[in-house]
């Protein structure tokens, strides 16, 4: 499993009764998790000092019972310089999935390594990656902070938004960063005719949605598909290719199957010798000293 240990501003202090106790820099939030099975297990103060708590709705969606709470506040990923604002929706999402850290950790020395080999050889440019699905843009500060050359889409204009104040503050406001708000299935048919390629490929998809047309997206009937095409936007001399998921019926070793035969139909032999890997994604849990599953990753890198 992949562990997001080096945070310092997030922290998961304990998880029971269907929820996360959470540390999002000195406030401290109680959200519902589904992956928290277990019951009783309630070790941590902090339950009964939360600053605020979401309830869902038992006709769905939910809202928090705050008691003292910004709107918004920023936290810190110091392992890579990078800031964050964090804005919890009515949703019970906050802007950022800490746990994607572990994924950052693993691109960016790739992204660092290409700059220098390029350097050594004196080649210029910077290593191009795009971004699907790029929410509030976690990977995309992640990949610019190492030096690559980022294209950021997503269909959400505030995700978009919420990316750029990301970048700026980190540091990366004036960044080689191209924010593009679209649907991804038409923006990667749109590179691929006009044969711009990316020495790196981050994908997020959701579980389900619509399209700006009405087209119905089921990840476990429409992955392998999309990903088939995305493979085609890679350069001849890749770093890597990303699969995030949090569909629960999709395992790590489906996604990387996926993957690993998507890059058997591309037409470049070297692009077809990827090495590919797959893996939970988890966050330590400071109570119990376990590790909460929060999703699942495949990975290819060359």
């Amino acid at each position: 499993m992949l562990i997001a240990d080096k945070w310092q501003d997030y922290e998961l202090l304990d998880t029971s009764d269907g929820e996360r106790l959470e540390r999002w820099g000195k406030y401290i939030l109680i959200r519902p998790d589904p992956q928290v099975i277990w019951s009783g297990l309630k070790r941590h103060p902090g339950w009964k000092a939360a600053d605020a708590v979401y309830n869902r709705s038992k006709s769905g969606g939910g809202s928090w019972s705050i008691s003292k709470l910004p709107e918004e506040w920023e936290i810190g990923y110091e392992s890579l310089g990078l800031r964050f604002l964090i804005r919890p929706t009515g949703f019970k999402h906050t802007g950022l999935f800490p746990e994607q850290a572990a994924n950052w950790e693993r691109f960016v020395p790739l992204i660092r390594e290409r700059i220098n080999e390029n350097d050594a050889a004196g080649i210029a440019g910077k290593p191009k990656v795009l971004n699907l699905f790029a929410y509030t843009g976690g990977a995309t500060v992640s990949a610019a902070a190492a030096g690559a050359e980022v294209t950021h889409v997503d269909a959400a204009k505030g995700m978009v938004a919420q990316a750029r104040t990301n970048a700026r503050l980190s540091g990366l406001g004036e960044a080689p960063i191209r924010y593009i708000v679209d649907d991804c299935g038409k923006f990667v048919e749109r590179e691929i005719r006009r044969g711009v390629r990316y020495e790196g490929v981050i994908m997020d998809p959701p579980s389900y949605g619509r399209g700006p047309g009405g087209e119905l997206w089921k990840l476990e009937e429409s992955l392998f598909a999309f990903v088939q095409r995305a493979v085609q936007v890679l350069s001849d001399k890749p770093l890597f290719f990303l699969i995030n998921s949090y569909t629960t019926g999709l395992s790590p070793a489906a996604t990387a199957y996926v993957l690993r035969e998507a890059l058997k139909g591309h037409q470049n032999s070297q692009v077809r010798k990827a090495a590919v890997t797959s893996d939970e994604v988890g966050l330590p849990v400071t109570a119990s000293g376990g590790v909460l599953p929060c999703g699942s990753a495949a990975f290819g890198i060359w």
